[in-house]
């Protein structure tokens, strides 16, 4: 008797458990997010980010958990569900850019103005791969929010797929923070076959000094400027230069500090996960998610290419003052395309410092790309 109860409750049990309902495409699923962790972990492909993405990833392919189910007939829905209204409801993206905005120096973009000519330069793979998506069938919005994996910059990209294409999100979202991860993979074999020797060991003169006044008047003047011009992304702008502002200003170090570490580290955990729990199987395996993965290489690589472009004629008009290689870090990967630029010009030339002057297009890249992130938000936007 004790051991026909034992059988019919291992049964119940059995019935009960995800493994009976697990399909192929949450197998495959469950095997991706692996994988991605994996990487996140052995191979440190920005881990702080990739590492929640692939854990949200995982849960959302377990069965019958409900952990993303939506409420309904009176029953509470999943905690991924409620935590993911910070996304929907457009709150994690700019609470990012406050600490992001709290820990980056504009400093090197105020003594060198030109560089935002190079930012905004790098934004050329955002409005090319916008350009082949069309091609490709997508709609203006699946589009637009594909084409701004180009700007390498993870919150913006969600941001703007959580207004345009949320359907597209988890697939976006992932395709954008592995291209920044891989940024050290993707950016020095395209900025050697674009420059030249001379080009790269090319040394470039000091930075002059920044005033305290002028760090804490730009964030308030870009502010004004931006938010007047693209309206829809005064959320982005208004916060990443109201956390520069904490940290330029000098009175309220415990608010920068929190902007910094606490707020940005919690934020990063629940906007991780439930991007990636949107990756579920139904949404993920589909000949789109090829497309959109592709699509948002051709988008960086492009990015990387309009800067150094733009850097190899500012080497010419200013007779051999600008090292183009300070042009990849146009794109927003904060500040490890700046590193890669500095890393690849050391090579040439061992005596060569291009990290500072390479910052300069780097944070200029930021605001590029919240503000194409703008423009096409105008455009497109219902």
């Amino acid at each position: 008797m004790f051991l026909e109860m034992m059988i019919n409750a291992f049964r119940d049990i059995l019935k009960t458990s995800g493994f009976l309902h697990m399909t192929w495409g949450q197998f495959i699923m469950i095997i991706v997010s692996l994988f991605l962790i994996y990487l996140a972990i052995v191979k440190q492909f920005e881990p702080l980010l990739l590492l929640p993405i692939s854990f949200g990833m995982l849960l959302a392919n377990l069965p019958i958990t409900g952990i993303m189910d939506p409420p309904r007939d009176g029953h509470m829905g999943g905690l991924l569900w409620y935590l993911y209204q910070g996304v929907e409801k457009e709150i994690y993206p700019p609470l990012i850019f406050l600490g992001v905005g709290a820990m980056t120096d504009f400093g090197p973009l105020i003594a060198n103005p030109s560089s935002i000519l190079l930012g905004a330069a790098a934004q050329f793979g955002v409005f090319m791969a916008f350009l082949v998506a069309l091609l490709l069938g997508f709609t203006p919005q699946e589009a637009a929010s594909i084409g701004i994996i180009g700007g390498a910059d993870g919150p913006t990209a969600i941001y703007l797929s959580s207004k345009l294409a949320p359907h597209r999100l988890g697939a976006i979202a992932v395709a954008a923070y592995s291209y920044m991860a891989l940024v050290p993979l993707i950016q020095p074999p395209i900025m050697k076959l674009l420059t030249t020797k001379e080009e790269r060991m090319v040394k470039m003169e000091q930075l002059r000094k920044v005033s305290k006044a002028e760090k804490i008047i730009f964030p308030i003047v870009v502010t004004i400027l931006v938010s007047l011009l693209l309206p829809s992304v005064a959320p982005l702008i208004g916060m990443l230069m109201l956390g520069n502002l904490f940290r330029e200003s000098g009175v309220v170090n415990r608010l920068s500090d929190t902007a910094q570490n606490a707020m940005i580290n919690i934020i990063t955990i629940f906007l991780g996960t439930t991007v990636g729990a949107t990756a579920s199987a139904e949404n993920f395996l589909k000949f789109e998610t090829i497309a959109i993965t592709i699509l948002g290489l051709v988008a960086f690589a492009f990015s990387t290419v309009g800067g150094i472009i733009l850097g190899k004629i500012m080497y010419k008009v200013t007779k051999g003052k600008v090292n183009p290689l300070i042009g990849s870090a146009g794109v927003s990967a904060v500040p490890m395309a700046a590193r890669v630029s500095q890393v690849v010009g050391q090579k040439e030339n061992p005596s060569n410092f291009l990290l500072m002057h390479a910052m300069g297009p780097n944070v200029a890249g930021v605001i590029g790309t919240a503000v194409a992130a703008g423009v096409l938000l105008t455009l497109f936007g219902k």
